[in-house]
């Protein structure tokens, strides 16, 4: 196997961003099928032009893992990005850690997130947090097992179905300016 880059995403990158996380997206949540819900949410949150709004606001960084010049994962990080169960400011999140299935298991997402801990500890953030859909039994093992703690169990609401999730968070040792 080739050798795994990361680097932050471009405008380039829309169109391949967009299809690498449908693709993610619905291999992750659309483990009964494809329903209505599911289809809207897939093609609204991923549509090009979403992807290259995204890329174009200051609070949102975009680092893409790939080998051989293929987009095989991303991470999405949103600065200043609270949470009603975290009371520190100015924590981030990290929106999206997606790898393309095939790629799982070779520490591409290990090596996403900490490019997305050293980018919120950068910036000064005292703490990362993600949130996780209690069906991704992948990713409700990765964070503990990456030092975040469970931090609550709240809801997330898409196309009108509420989901149950949890909430991870790990403090960062930020970098003094």
């Amino acid at each position: 196997m080739s050798a795994i880059t990361l680097r932050p995403a471009t405008a380039e990158d829309a169109l391949c961003i967009a299809v690498l996380g449908m693709q993610v997206f619905l291999d992750t949540y659309a483990t009964q099928g494809i329903r209505r819900s599911i289809a809207d949410e897939a093609l609204q949150a991923f549509a090009p032009a979403t992807i290259a709004h995204l890329l174009t606001q200051p609070d949102i960084s975009l680092m893409v893992a790939q080998a051989n010049e293929h987009l095989v994962g991303f991470a999405q990080t949103k600065l200043n990005a609270r949470h009603p169960m975290i009371e520190a400011p100015d924590v981030a999140e990290l929106q999206r850690l997606y790898i393309q299935e095939r790629f799982t298991g070779l520490g591409i997402g290990y090596q996403l997130l900490q490019a997305a801990e050293q980018l919120a500890a950068r910036e000064g953030a005292p703490m990362l947090w993600a949130t996780v859909w209690v069906g991704n039994e992948r990713a409700l093992g990765f964070y503990p097992r990456r030092g975040y703690a469970l931090l609550g169990e709240p809801t997330y609401t898409f196309q009108g179905e509420t989901h149950g999730n949890r909430l991870f968070g790990k403090a960062l040792n930020v970098k003094a300016a």
